[in-house]
């Protein structure tokens, strides 16, 4: 499994003339790690006397972040699986009309699988970027550059799993299902910029 490399051991597969892993499993690899480092806001405010008021609100940011963190790290392996069921789709025989057929079928269902999967991976972003917010404003101040590197690399996680549901879009002939998929980038694309412009501008008040 990708997620089970060693750091140098990913970014050398990412390096290679491999198609997969590629931007897709980068972007859920940066949102994990926006997680990640939400919840090490959050281990260095809580049981800390002087935030002590906010002691709940960290340790449910905590379990959110844990959650989100895990779901991202799933999606790194299953961003090049589905990568890798279109890839099969392709090969499928198509010399008579019937192979044809099934065979047009299976590459529309890998794609849309193959849109879905980095769709899931923008919509945790944008839950870790509340989350950025949030510690960068109520944690522990000594950690705020931590807060606000969560929150950036999870918007570039977001970015990327975005263009990953774009550049399936042409390919796919499901109307329905399109629409659907490009009302979902315009509600999460204006809450990620949203939030992103929020820890930009709450780094520069506490970070300088």
């Amino acid at each position: 499994m990708l997620i089970d490399k060693t750091v140098s051991g990913f970014v050398e597969e990412l390096a290679s003339n491999s198609p997969a892993p590629g931007g897709g499993s980068a972007a859920a690899l940066a949102g994990s790690l926006g997680a990640a480092l939400s919840i090490m806001v959050c281990n260095f405010t809580e049981g800390k006397p002087k935030f002590s008021d906010v002691q709940g609100e960290i340790l449910q940011i905590k379990q959110q972040g844990l959650g989100l963190k895990n779901d991202l790290m799933d999606y790194v392996d299953a961003d090049t699986n589905a990568f890798d069921e279109v890839m099969k789709a392709y090969r499928l025989p198509k010399e008579t009309d019937d192979e044809k057929l099934l065979r047009s079928e299976r590459i529309q269902e890998a794609t849309k699988q193959a849109t879905l999967l980095p769709l899931k991976v923008a919509e945790s972003c944008v839950e870790v970027l509340k989350l950025s917010l949030r510690v960068l404003t109520i944690g522990n101040p000594n950690t705020a550059c931590d807060a606000a590197v969560s929150g950036v690399t999870a918007y570039a996680g977001f970015q990327g799993g975005i263009f990953n549901v774009k550049i399936n879009l042409s390919s796919i002939k499901d109307e329905a299902f399109l629409q659907t998929i490009r009302d979902k980038i315009a509600v999460l694309q204006e809450d990620a910029d949203k939030y992103n412009q929020l820890i930009l501008a709450k780094a520069k008040e506490v970070i300088g």
